[in-house]
């Protein structure tokens, strides 16, 4: 369910400048989709999880809220990475 620091640093060198930024809007909602992709495939398993649903609910909507932010402060970036992690809006 979690995703694991090779996986992080991937994320964080793929869509922030440096290794370091992982303060960047585009890394955390990079990092979010990763970690929601993943609860959805173990929630598919576990149907009863409602522990990993909440946590899963608690995501997306942290997720949402960093792309209204991006949206309204630099469309060209918000539509970047929405095509990049492919999510439908």
């Amino acid at each position: 369910m979690k995703i694991t620091k090779e996986r992080k640093k991937e994320i964080i060198k793929e869509f922030g400048l440096s290794e370091n930024n992982t303060g960047k809007t585009e890394v955390q909602i990079a990092i979010l989709t990763d970690e929601i992709k993943n609860l959805t495939e173990h929630l598919k398993e576990n149907k009863k999880d409602f522990h990993s649903k909440l946590g899963l609910n608690k995501k997306v909507s942290q997720r949402t809220s960093l792309l209204k932010y991006l949206q309204k402060n630099d469309n060209d970036r918000y539509q970047e990475i929405i095509k990049k992690l492919k999510i439908r809006k």
